[in-house]
């Protein structure tokens, strides 16, 4: 039983589409989802610096432009094929969505080009951000983010929780941290998935409102409750929702596990989600897809864990 994931907005480091690149094909296809975009993405993809790519207006559509030209390579064809399920981490939920056929992938470019523009745009008007805290008592954990007037913003399952919130929220969590827990701020620039991305969450609906969505192919979960989605006109409502509502990675674990999963790989730039995956999935073998080089690996890896192969 495999299950393809697709990263979210911190995942993405310099370089990472330099050799995705090097091939014909694949800078043709950044080419065209750039002029979608509006965006150089094979410039920040390959040249731009590491706080040039943390912009939240340039990492979105990064990560998504990757995830579809990588799982593309993989399967042959948008929406992919081979997987038993789909998922994706906050913007990753776009990839899943272009990957299961409920956006066209040029849609799914449009909506991230917009929601990447709202959080950016939302993130501008209040110092903001978000940071992990790895380890400590659930509760306890939970407690404290509470306790400065943070967010919860991701669950991701044992040993990590992110707190989202203003910079002073973030910074007086840093600096009274929960018993047997570290603080260690992100490379992001907004407090997503909480009430401060609501003027984000108003633009993407706009643009999802003209947008046609189609059923899923193949089983998709929701960062919402980990649910199976079946609906795509609910997908898409979802992913509006999402902008401002916790990730539950967590939940869509114990989906993967209830489903059976035996395999997951993750869509470049892969390693976050399979991290996460190994605290909390033992047992499940898992795929790092990174570079074009890994596709007959990856193809490999398909046909051995995919229930449709």
């Amino acid at each position: 039983m495999l299950v393809i994931v697709a990263p979210g907005q911190g995942a993405q480091t310099p370089g990472f589409l330099t050799p995705w690149l090097q091939d014909p094909h694949f800078a043709t296809r950044i080419g065209e989802l750039s002029d979608v975009v509006g965006l150089d993405l094979a410039h920040y993809g390959t040249e731009a610096d590491a706080e040039t790519i943390r912009d939240t207006a340039i990492a979105q559509p990064l990560l998504v432009a990757a995830g579809l030209i990588a799982g593309e390579a993989l399967t042959g064809s948008i929406p992919f094929t081979g997987a038993d399920a789909l998922a994706g981490h906050s913007v990753g939920e776009v990839t899943a969505a272009a990957a299961a056929g409920v956006l066209s992938g040029s849609d799914a470019i449009v909506f991230v080009r917009e929601r990447a523009q709202g959080m950016a745009e939302a993130s501008a008007l209040r110092p903001t951000t978000m940071a992990a805290v790895v380890r400590g008592e659930p509760d306890a954990v939970l407690a404290a983010i509470e306790a400065v007037g943070a967010t919860a913003a991701n669950n991701n399952g044992a040993g990590q929780i992110v707190a989202a919130g203003t910079t002073e929220q973030i910074e007086a969590l840093r600096a009274n941290p929960p018993e047997k827990a570290r603080v260690i701020g992100l490379s992001v620039a907004g407090a997503f998935h909480t009430e401060h991305m609501e003027p984000g969450r108003v633009r993407v609906a706009a643009v999802a409102s003209g947008m046609t969505a189609h059923d899923p192919a193949t089983a998709l979960l929701s960062n919402a409750d980990g649910a199976v989605v079946a609906s795509g006109a609910d997908y898409l409502e979802r992913l509006v929702a999402q902008v401002t509502s916790p990730v539950r990675w967590d939940l869509c674990m114990a989906t993967m596990a209830e489903l059976g999963v035996t395999g997951i790989l993750e869509l470049p730039p892969a390693g976050t989600l399979t991290g996460i995956a190994k605290r909390n999935l033992p047992g499940v073998e898992l795929f790092n897809l990174n570079t074009p080089d890994d596709i007959v690996d990856a193809r490999a890896f398909v046909a051995r864990h995919s229930g449709k192969a």
